[in-house]
């Protein structure tokens, strides 16, 4: 039985909403919630390209945009584009097509460079 096209991405934004009402409510900020720690850090100490997240969503859902911003930069920049792509594949998915975003292979290693240079630049800063 083939499921819906919107299926997956409706999903998508609704444990993403899920997890905003629950991050709305809690900060990342102070101890004593149920939110992830990253994995990567744990095993390694440093932080990953997308550490800051978590802190990054709440400030912005509170109007805190100068944290965020400290949160992480790369992050809250690459944002709009991430949610363009969200907000097409559900668009395609209720239209009742099947869509999926493809990168050329020098827009693949863009993203990877950009991910590994933030990485190592906020980690020696």
């Amino acid at each position: 039985m083939a499921r819906h096209p919107a299926a997956a991405p409706l999903g998508v934004l609704t444990a993403g909403a899920a997890g905003a009402g629950y991050l709305y409510v809690t900060d990342p900020h102070e101890s004593g919630h149920l939110l992830p720690r990253c994995p990567f850090r744990l095993v390694t100490g440093f932080l990953c390209p997308a550490c800051g997240g978590t802190r990054m969503t709440y400030d912005l859902m509170h109007g805190h945009y100068e944290a965020a911003w400290l949160d992480n930069r790369l992050l809250l920049l690459a944002s709009p584009f991430a949610l363009a792509l969200l907000l097409r594949w559900t668009l395609e998915g209720l239209r009742g097509r099947r869509w999926r975003p493809s990168f050329s292979r020098p827009a693949q290693a863009a993203i990877l460079l950009t991910a590994a240079a933030w990485t190592v630049t906020r980690n020696l800063l």
